[in-house]
């Protein structure tokens, strides 16, 4: 993973994405080690959610025509290593999503080997319904099986080779995936215990309370792990993988992740996805040419704790005025006046969002 949350989405034009992840759970028990894959990537298309201070970006698909050989080079790199690739888009259906959701699809229509599968996360599951990706599993289960994992016993014989693997996204391929690759791992994990008869058939690692809470803090902590390499924050929805329910604490952690992430997003990350583009090499410094670090010419920058100490003083200064209106004439001209002050601002810093951000200034988005 070379990017930051907003400043790389999707993939470039050789196919590969703006964020990319291979988890691997594994089990030793009785002599026997046995390994799931799993993976996770942004949608491997060419779009972009440019942050403008605003707290959801608008979602941007860039029209190329290189855009079917930029998703069949991602898919034949993903089945080159792994063999069956089966695609969950956990999406919402529906606005921005939704549109890059069927863009999505009309893509991977163009591959017949590839399997797509469509499941609107936030509508189906909700907030406290995690139950509800049984219905996923309904639909994906039984090819899920035939993947398999990988399973060798105490002497070194390979008795089972897993045969593909599912790849999961949703907008951030974080939160929304991080509890639906928990769902499929622990499916698997009952079948490779009862598969060496440590659980019967009727039984679930969920009926033993210390293995299941095991199993879930390592899943949970995974997430956090990804999340805070990505985002800057711990993992939204983390209560579901944890406990199986929000609580009310994790609630007001999600609250929390979500304000740190519009501020690092806006503010923070542009110098980290330089310090990534650096260290990865995805930029090389020249000896004879310019930096591309110098200070921004203009004021822009600065501008920005002015404009905030004036939006904060106006709203202010509005509130008092207006409490104190009644009085005489004056106090409701300074209420109108500082009113106006205030939307005038705050319309400044809307129209000028974009370059009021903190941007990457080494390498192009594509």
């Amino acid at each position: 993973m070379q990017s930051t949350r907003m400043w790389r989405r999707g993939a470039n034009l050789e196919g590969d994405t703006a964020n990319f992840v291979e988890s691997e759970q594994i089990l030793e028990i009785n002599g026997f080690k046995f390994s799931l894959l799993q993976v996770r990537g942004s949608i491997p298309l060419l779009w972009e959610q440019i942050v403008d201070l605003s707290y959801k970006p608008q979602l941007k698909i860039n029209k190329h025509e290189d855009t079917p050989k930029v998703v069949q080079r991602h898919f034949h790199d993903l089945s080159q290593r792994y063999g069956d690739i089966m695609v969950v888009n956990l999406t919402d259906q529906h606005g921005a999503e939704g549109e890059l959701g069927k863009a999505y699809a009309t893509e991977m229509a163009r591959l017949p080997n590839v399997r797509y599968v469509a499941f609107d996360f936030h509508h189906i599951c909700g907030t406290t319904n995690f139950d509800n990706l049984g219905v996923l599993y309904e639909e994906i289960g039984d090819e899920f099986e035939k993947q398999g994992y990988f399973l060798v016993d105490a002497d070194g014989n390979i008795l089972e080779e897993q045969k593909g693997v599912i790849r999961s996204n949703c907008i951030d391929c974080l939160d929304r995936t991080n509890v639906t690759q928990n769902y499929m791992a622990q499916k698997s994990l009952n079948l490779q215990l009862q598969r060496i008869g440590v659980l019967d058939s009727a039984e679930c690692v969920s009926m033993f309370e210390d293995d299941y809470t095991k199993f879930r803090t390592i899943w949970a902590e995974q997430g956090d792990e990804i999340s805070l390499q990505y985002a800057g924050t711990y993992a939204l929805k983390g209560d579901l993988v944890r406990y199986g329910k929000q609580t009310v604490s994790g609630a007001i952690k999600d609250g929390i992740s979500a304000m740190s992430r519009y501020y690092l997003n806006n503010f923070q990350d542009g110098v980290r996805q330089d310090a990534l583009d650096l260290i990865s090499g995805r930029y090389t410094v020249g000896t004879n040419s310019p930096s591309q670090l110098q200070p921004i010419g203009g004021s822009q920058p600065a501008f920005l704790p002015v404009a905030s100490a004036l939006l904060i003083g106006g709203v202010t200064v509005t509130s008092f005025t207006i409490h104190q209106a009644g009085r005489n004439t004056q106090q409701y001209l300074a209420s109108a006046l500082w009113a106006g002050v205030t939307a005038g601002v705050v319309a400044m810093i809307k129209a000028n969002g974009r370059h009021l951000c903190s941007r990457p200034r080494l390498c192009h988005l594509i």
